[in-house]
């Protein structure tokens, strides 16, 4: 597994196929195997790296207060793109992973040619309730990896038995989970609100929830993400939190068209 030196430590990824680049972004917590079943046919056609977030999977560790920043991930992947020398690249992010490919979107419209955002994390209109539940998994008190991922993963498929299987192992070490909480307290946060800065997204975007999903509800979180990037198109996916990997083939029968358009879309772009 490849991996790149940051300013915040070495960042592992997978990389598969060739073409344009195709960049995973995966959830809190979560690594890049989350995204195995769909890895095959999306390498198919481009070149796909899927990201370990520093602190998960086989990244380093960065302090924990660091990762309380909503801008430490956008960060860590402008510098993973430089250091790989990217050009502008297609992204499926999801949760925390749809959040931080959104806020580059606003931020660096040259970098993105499209984006697939699976359940994005900055649409949940918050009250006490979502504010209590985000300072509880922030706590000592907070439901282990792998006891909520049994909560929002609906579909018991291979890719998802080893998601559980990852949450009850590598990502219950002390440490990473620490890295968890941080980022559940940051969620709170008004810098990570994405509602009003979406519009400006410019870019191609497909917007995917989860119909059982209790994390990200489709019925309010989807709703609004869809006002605020009118045009974006939403789906609603017969799954959980983790479409890709609960329901793949439905999954790839709605992404693979629509980054087929992205691409077609630029291409088709007069020279300027």
């Amino acid at each position: 597994m490849p991996a790149v030196t940051l300013s915040c430590g070495a960042v592992h990824y997978v990389e598969r196929g060739q073409g344009a680049p195709l960049v995973l972004l995966h959830a809190n917590p979560g690594d890049a195997a989350d995204f195995e079943a769909v890895m095959p046919a999306l390498a198919s056609q481009y070149r796909v790296l899927a990201v370990d977030w520093p602190g998960y999977g086989r990244s380093a560790l960065p302090a924990k207060e660091a990762v309380a920043s909503p801008g430490f991930f956008l960060n860590a992947l402008r510098e993973f793109m430089q250091a790989l020398c990217l050009p502008p690249a297609l992204f499926i992010g999801n949760s925390l992973g749809g959040n931080v490919a959104a806020r580059l979107a606003v931020a660096s419209p040259e970098a993105v040619r499209g984006l697939v955002l699976v359940a994005p994390g900055g649409f949940t209109p918050h009250n006490a309730m979502t504010r209590a539940f985000c300072r509880f998994q922030g706590s000592r008190l907070a439901l282990p990896p792998r006891v909520f991922a049994r909560l929002y993963l609906k579909h018991r498929t291979p890719a998802v038995k080893a998601m559980l299987e990852r949450a009850a192992t590598t990502q219950a070490d002390a440490r990473r989970i620490a890295i968890n909480r941080a980022v559940w307290r940051s969620f709170i946060e008004p810098a990570n609100d994405l509602r009003q800065s979406a519009r400006a997204i410019q870019a191609p975007a497909l917007l995917l929830f989860g119909k059982h999903d209790p994390v990200i509800p489709a019925r309010k979180d989807g709703a609004v993400a869809a006002r605020s990037m009118p045009a974006a198109k939403l789906v609603v996916m017969p799954s959980g939190h983790a479409p890709f990997a609960e329901i793949p083939e439905a999954f790839l029968a709605e992404v693979l068209p629509f980054l087929a358009g992205c691409m077609g879309a630029q291409s088709a772009a007069p020279p300027t």
